[in-house]
């Protein structure tokens, strides 16, 4: 979520709910952070399923959210998700915040936002477990909330949320916290929540139920200082409305680079020695960069599982799939004129190098 709050709001919370530069203390004690893909992933959703102590009742929910949606700019006001305008236009279905006791059912009131739909689940996510897990549910306009219904997340941009071909888009400034937000609840709940059932797109080559989107969206949008303060919250218990868990791609985004690949996120913990997704790829050179003949090469001594080539407004060009290299170099041949992002994919890794074809 791209938010710029004042400088005041920023420094007051971050003395009590910053978590860049390191993991957060004590939840993360004793986490063994080398690993990476799989193991990683395992790591994870075991962590936020044994620390999620407390389950919220439905009605619990509206009262979480009062908290944890608390709009850093107006202790008064709750933010709502998915919108984008301060209340001038006199449309309120846009709004960005309301105060936080104008919630309900009706119109120009916020309700509760399962950002993971609950019909979208396998089974139904239903309005317990799953369905009241505040770490997805957010305050919504009513109105927005119901125009959004069903419909799953699909790529755009700008700031307005709204319709995306058959889909939903959540606007520039949402579209972080709705990537990692699907990500949470695929590792805490699984088959129940597959990201595939609840956004529109191509697969990760390294995991056929994570979308690219939610990897995209990840990398472009950074964490706010809002989605820090309603993760630290809901991730104390002792807190009346915590849960106990908290959502580590919120922490560090890089973390869904470690497991999934793709553009490689934010990196929160600098100071902490995390596996670096492109030890590997050292071995890995492109030329001629640029382009001069309308094509280039890959020299390879590590095995490429993919190798996608993909234009600078993100249309993929070519999906190489196995790659037969020749003297451990690949061709590829008859590129227009442009620039373009080359993806590498090798044991459930991927890196990206930028290439410019004159």
């Amino acid at each position: 979520m791209k938010k710029i709050y004042s400088f005041i709001a920023l420094i007051a919370a971050a003395g009590v709910f910053g978590q860049a530069g390191a993991p957060a203390s004590p939840y993360y004690n004793g986490f063994n952070f080398n690993q990476t893909g799989t193991a990683l992933k395992t790591a994870l959703a075991n962590k936020i399923q044994a620390t999620h102590t407390k389950e919220l009742s439905y009605s619990n929910v509206w009262e979480a959210l009062k908290i944890a949606d608390r709009d850093p700019a107006n202790a008064n006001n709750v933010l709502l998700i998915y919108g984008w305008e301060n209340g001038s236009d006199g449309n309120a279905t846009n709004d960005h915040s309301r105060s936080k006791d104008d919630n309900g059912g009706s119109n120009g009131q916020w309700n509760r936002e399962h950002t993971f739909a609950q019909a979208l689940g396998n089974p139904d996510l239903g309005q317990s477990g799953p369905g009241a897990d505040a770490h997805h549910l957010r305050a919504c306009d009513v109105q927005r909330n119901g125009t959004r219904g069903n419909l799953k997340f699909a790529a755009g941009s700008g700031t307005p949320s709204g319709a995306s071909g058959s889909g939903w888009y959540p606007g520039d400034e949402w579209k972080g916290d709705v990537a990692r937000m699907m990500m949470y609840m695929y590792l805490h709940y699984d088959t129940q929540c597959l990201p595939t059932t609840i956004g529109i797109g191509t697969t990760a080559p390294t995991d056929s139920n994570m979308l690219n989107l939610f990897l995209q969206w990840n990398a472009e949008d950074p964490v706010s200082q809002y989605e820090d303060n309603r993760n630290t919250y809901l991730g104390n218990a002792s807190n009346t409305y915590g849960q106990g868990n908290r959502n580590p791609f919120i922490d560090n985004p890089y973390l869904a680079t470690l497991i999934w690949g793709g553009t490689p996120a934010q990196n929160r913990w600098p100071t902490l020695a995390l596996p670096q997704v492109s030890d590997a790829f050292s071995l890995i050179s492109v030329y001629p960069n640029p382009s001069n003949d309308h094509r280039i090469n890959i020299d390879s001594e590590v095995e490429l599982d993919e190798i996608e080539l993909i234009t600078i407004n993100g249309q993929v060009m070519q999906r190489i799939q196995r790659p037969v290299f020749q003297n451990n170099t690949y061709t590829i041949e008859n590129l227009p004129q442009g620039f373009y992002l080359l993806r590498l994919v090798s044991n459930q890794q991927a890196t990206v190098k930028k290439v410019l074809v004159n």
